[in-house]
């Protein structure tokens, strides 16, 4: 190969792979040199170097100067193999250089085939991989269809790099947010905490650093065009926009929403909180297969236990009946029975301190 086709070939490779172009000479370096190694069958070292300017082939048999025209009748297929292996090791060098520093962001691409469950999902430079239980349930693309998802985890396999994508992942939903309100980009409004049944629902809890700025107005944008664009974005997934407060006072019945809660008993040492609701607000506050009451409790961290107000008296009259039965079975005077612990208005926190959301 004459000076100008190599480094034509060396431009091209640049350009078309995105490889930096002292890779691809060290490449070529190489190759020619496993190619010479075999070829002489030399005990000497055998060097060889490219000029990067003049593409000018320097090789050295020791303190001995090889002609470069006696490359040409080394087996060229050796040195294309090894040409082709170090070309390929810089491009997956360069694709997962780029996607690792994109982990956790999302990318869009088209939906190239199926592998039984697993969708092949092509970014352009590269391809990756959509697992089933990275999947939405019940969301169906066809072959072409454009899709949004995660980058999920990067890795190394053999020559290639191994994409692993995402739209069921919590951060996926994050993510939308971020690119949806520009006052989370911006950090003005925080996620505090996020808690997702992909397909499902989501619940999501936000706190603004700006008095100026309501957390929860700005994720729902002007007439809620914000929140409707995630909301498509993910087929019509439900989404709880709830406004943050480290008191669980506040902060629980907020997370049960869309059910109203009438009274709250905390157990601070285990993180217990017993939530009393109307009776007709039962199923709403558990939600469709307990759903709601597992995503508050797992946006919260606090294990929740449901109680209608029905069932609090209920309680109250069995523990004062309890009592009485103890002091009885002591034969304690009446003077002596200790007061009824009673669970009453004044001892339980009820929703009338909670925010508006």
């Amino acid at each position: 190969m004459d000076k100008e086709s190599l480094l034509r070939l060396v431009d091209s490779l640049h350009r078309d792979k995105e490889i930096a172009k002292d890779v691809v000479f060290q490449g070529i370096e190489a190759a020619l040199t496993t190619a010479a190694r075999k070829h002489f069958k030399s005990q000497n070292t055998i060097s060889i170097q490219i000029d990067r300017d003049t593409g000018e082939i320097i090789a050295m048999e020791g303190d001995h100067k090889i002609d470069p025209s006696e490359l040409g009748r080394i087996t060229a297929q050796t040195a294309k193999q090894v040409i082709i292996q170090k070309i390929r090791e810089a491009e997956r060098d360069v694709i997962y250089e780029d996607f690792i520093s994109r982990k956790s962001t999302i990318v869009s691409g088209t939906v190239q085939r199926f592998e039984g469950s697993t969708m092949v999902v092509n970014l352009g430079k590269t391809e990756s991989i959509l697992h089933k239980p990275e999947q939405i349930a019940d969301e169906h693309y066809n072959t072409g269809e454009r899709i949004r998802a995660i980058v999920l985890d990067v890795k190394k396999v053999g020559a290639r790099v191994k994409i692993l994508l995402s739209r069921a992942h919590p951060d996926f939903v994050r993510r939308l947010f971020e690119l949806e309100v520009p006052e989370i980009a911006e950090g003005t409004i925080e996620i505090k905490s996020l808690a997702r049944e992909p397909g499902h629902r989501t619940k999501i809890a936000v706190a603004s650093s700006d008095p100026n700025v309501d957390s929860v107005g700005a994720c729902v944008g002007v007439r809620g065009a914000r929140i409707k664009n995630i909301v498509d974005e993910l087929n019509g997934e439900k989404i709880d926009i709830i406004r943050w407060c480290d008191e669980p006072e506040l902060l629980l019945p907020n997370a049960l929403k869309p059910a109203e809660v009438s009274g709250i008993i905390l157990s601070a040492e285990n993180k217990v909180a017993t939530i009393v609701v109307p009776n007709d607000q039962l199923s709403l506050a558990i939600g469709k297969r307990g759903q709601n009451v597992r995503l508050a409790a797992r946006l919260t961290s606090w294990d929740i236990d449901i109680i209608t107000e029905s069932e609090l008296e209920e309680r109250q009259k069995s523990h004062a009946v309890e009592l009485t039965e103890v002091a009885e079975a002591n034969k304690m005077p009446s003077g002596d029975l200790p007061a009824k612990h009673e669970i009453s208005p004044d001892n339980i926190e009820t929703s009338d301190k909670k925010e508006e959301s």
